[in-house]
């Protein structure tokens, strides 16, 4: 009987376990650390880490988009697939095997925020259509004001490199080559992956 009881519950932590994980998994991001302002990110990336802090003030959609593919793990084990010196350093978006990851729906463009494609910030990569960003961002490997809006949409910037940029600096050093198969630009010639983002706990 001792045993049967015992299996039983075994049973259901494991149950509560999954259901936890699957809540986790599920998350919005404006449900996570909902009266953070300032939540700060940890990228574990082949060359080091770097810490980020998000600015929910002047970007919350992004914030918010972001916080999502973080808790779900969509940015876990992919790589940064553009990388050019003294410009930016790209990810978010492929596995090691180039393959895209999942995506959310594309959100508001908020690049009309007052934030500014400057030296280590965080910015939404996106495709030529101004709404049309989802999981991919890029950090500012200088002041890049083109990147800003103008008569046009720019690109919304959405935090600021805290520690690392060492690390970053060091990826954006990287050997690049037009990949072989794809056809594209800016392709580090040795992958370098974006072990796990993680949201820090509040402070």
């Amino acid at each position: 009987m001792k045993n049967l009881l015992l299996y039983g519950l075994v049973i259901s932590l494991n149950i509560f376990s999954l259901s936890l994980s699957a809540h986790e998994e599920n998350k919005t991001g404006q449900d996570i650390q909902p009266d953070n302002f300032f939540p700060r990110i940890m990228f574990e990336t082949a060359a080091g880490k770097v810490i980020v802090e998000l600015d929910r003030i002047k970007a919350p959609i992004t914030v918010n988009n972001f916080l999502a593919y973080a808790a779900k793990g969509r940015y876990d084990n992919t790589i940064f697939h553009r990388v050019v010196a003294d410009f930016v350093v790209q990810g978010g978006g492929y596995d090691l095997f180039y393959a895209e990851r999942e995506q959310l729906p594309p959100i508001y463009n908020e690049s009309g925020n007052g934030l500014k494609n400057q030296l280590y910030t965080i910015a939404m990569a996106r495709e030529k259509e101004p709404h049309s960003a989802t999981s991919q961002f890029y950090f500012n490997i200088g002041d890049n004001p083109g990147l800003d809006p103008g008569q046009d949409w720019g690109y919304t910037v959405f935090g600021m490199v805290m520690e690392g940029s060492d690390v970053l600096d060091a990826i954006s050093r990287a050997k690049t080559h037009v990949h072989p198969e794809l056809g594209w630009e800016d392709v580090p010639v040795k992958e370098i992956l974006l072990k796990k983002v993680t949201i820090l706990a509040e402070e």
